[in-house]
């Protein structure tokens, strides 16, 4: 009976296991009938998507013997645009480029409407700079809600001269060159314009008194000529300048000539329109402050004090003003109509803004300085009498009037005697006179209001809507890549060495008076990246 029992157990438990334990089982299912499961499966469940990395790869197979060194049109290079290399693309009819139309100012426009300018979504250009030969690729492709321009660069032999050359066109793309560094919507842009514009100022234009000009000009000077006595006294080699009073009284005049002084000084001037910006006032003013501690020795213009700072940004502006970083080298210059307005904690911290330099309503004498300015201007005209008694009878009518207003005065007479026609004009003194009695009638009721421009940017032109001294402007594109097709057969001519002097106008654009081809055969074609 025992051995009859065991038995009986030994086959349960088999039979137990066997159920238990069953690992190739698995429940029947029909084939699917979709026709896109296989498809999306398939699909989803390929390599990730990596343009870069496959460019890379597939150019090092193509070209075994070369360097090949990635960057993005991200990386502040703007290698199209560096005049110091030669560039052509390989093959034309394989390029793949989108046109943009640029139109001319209206001047240009009568020898030449605008141009085409083509943004490359896919070509190949052969490089040559210094003793050597590269090979640039540039493609264009989708990625999240944007696109990424990757470029290749390929040197036969070791990457060296890639970095080398990458790293001049970085420090070529990165200086000034006759420009002013503007920040506006939360961004550091070029602008020639502004420079242009503030090329016209001249000292001998301020009409203000002699000992005030030059106790600010030599405050300002020599500021940057005093880094070694800054630091032999143990105090931060730092300024801040308030140029504070009512408006058109040399303020914005004043600061393009002291930005035209400092940048003929190799001090380049960083001017800030706004902080207001996607990012929010404070990162804005922390993206200023560490450009311009890059930039040092430098001048950062504030104009409108007032209105840029506010009880809501002051404390992290001050931070920034006198914070841990170091701010060696800055002269910080801010502009006022209302010094009152100001927060003492800025306007009333030596340390801080340390200079203050008053622009009140001219005198006496300086209301005669103004009236013999124009005096000499019009000294030449010969159908316009501006005796001295004049001057003095201006000087008599213009109390409490501002600079703005007398150049009104000046201006408005002008124009009315240009716009009279036949012989029988009146004396420029009696149209001068009446001008100057209906500008007081406006400043006796309240209605002042300055003539000229009150900030330095409104002035300026937009980018590329006229000639500079280099040639055409791109509106849109100024601060981007371009280059020049130069049809010729070998791009480095007389390399080693700079670009070849004929061919400099094609790299930079064309000259002012030089003739244009509507066929684009002297013009070129013109690529960004």
């Amino acid at each position: 009976m025992a051995a009859s029992d065991r038995t009986s157990t030994r086959e349960l438990e088999d039979a137990f296991v066997k159920i238990t334990f069953e690992d190739d089982f698995s429940p029947p299912r029909d084939k699917g009938t979709d026709p896109l499961y296989d498809i999306w499966v398939d699909q989803a469940s390929a390599k990730f998507h990596d343009p870069g990395s496959f460019g890379a790869r597939t150019l090092r197979k193509l070209y075994p013997s070369h360097s090949v060194v990635l960057f993005t049109d991200g990386a502040n290079i703007g290698f199209l645009g560096f005049p110091g290399a030669l560039i052509k693309p390989v093959s034309p009819p394989e390029l793949i480029t989108s046109l943009a139309f640029v139109p001319f100012a209206r001047r240009a426009a009568a020898q030449v409407p605008g141009r085409l300018v083509d943004q490359v979504k896919f070509g190949s250009f052969s490089v040559a700079w210094d003793k050597y030969d590269f090979l640039l690729y540039i493609v264009k492709y989708p990625q999240g809600f944007g696109e990424v321009t990757q470029h290749y660069l390929l040197h036969e032999g070791p990457e060296d001269p890639v970095r080398a050359l990458l790293l001049a066109a970085g420090a070529w793309k990165n200086q000034l060159h006759s420009e002013v560094l503007i920040f506006n919507n939360g961004m550091w842009t070029k602008n020639h314009e502004l420079w242009q514009e503030i090329q016209k100022a001249d000292w001998d234009d301020v009409i203000l008194k002699q000992e005030f000009k030059d106790a600010m000009r030599k405050d300002i000077n020599g500021f940057f000529d005093s880094e070694d006595l800054f630091k032999s006294l143990a105090i931060p080699w730092k300024r801040g300048i308030i140029m504070h009073g009512p408006p058109g009284n040399g303020k914005t005049i004043s600061l393009k000539a002291v930005m035209k002084e400092c940048d003929a000084k190799n001090f380049a001037p960083l001017y800030v329109k706004s902080f207001q910006s996607w990012m929010g006032e404070e990162m804005s003013m922390a993206t200023v402050f560490a450009k311009a501690r890059e930039m040092t020795p430098c001048v950062l213009v504030l104009e409108d004090l007032d209105s840029l700072i506010n009880d809501k940004n002051r404390s992290f502006f001050l931070n920034q003003l006198d914070g841990l970083e170091s701010n060696d080298g800055l002269l910080v210059i801010g502009t006022t109509n209302h010094l009152d307005k100001l927060d003492p904690a800025l306007s009333g911290r030596p340390s801080r803004f340390d200079r203050k330099y008053p622009f009140d309503d001219p005198d006496e004498d300086e209301r005669a300085l103004y009236a013999r300015y124009w005096q000499d201007k019009l000294r030449s005209n010969k159908s316009i009498e501006f005796p001295d008694s004049l001057v003095d009878e201006v000087v008599a009518m213009t109390a409490k009037f501002s600079f703005a207003y007398l150049k009104e005065a000046f201006v408005s007479s002008l124009v009315i005697l240009a716009g009279l026609d036949g012989t029988s004009k009146p004396p420029f003194a009696e149209v001068l006179k009446s001008q100057i009695k209906s500008l007081r009638s406006q400043l006796d009721n309240g209605l002042r209001s300055a003539s000229s421009p009150s900030k330095i940017a409104s002035a300026s032109v937009p980018m590329g809507s006229r000639f500079g001294e280099r040639g055409f402007r791109l509106p849109g594109f100024s601060d981007a890549s371009r280059i020049w097709d130069l049809g010729v057969g070998d791009p480095r001519l007389s390399m080693p060495g700079g670009m070849p002097h004929r061919e400099t106008a094609h790299t930079i654009g064309r000259g002012a008076g030089e003739p244009v081809s509507l066929g684009g055969t002297s013009f070129g074609r013109s690529f960004i990246s």
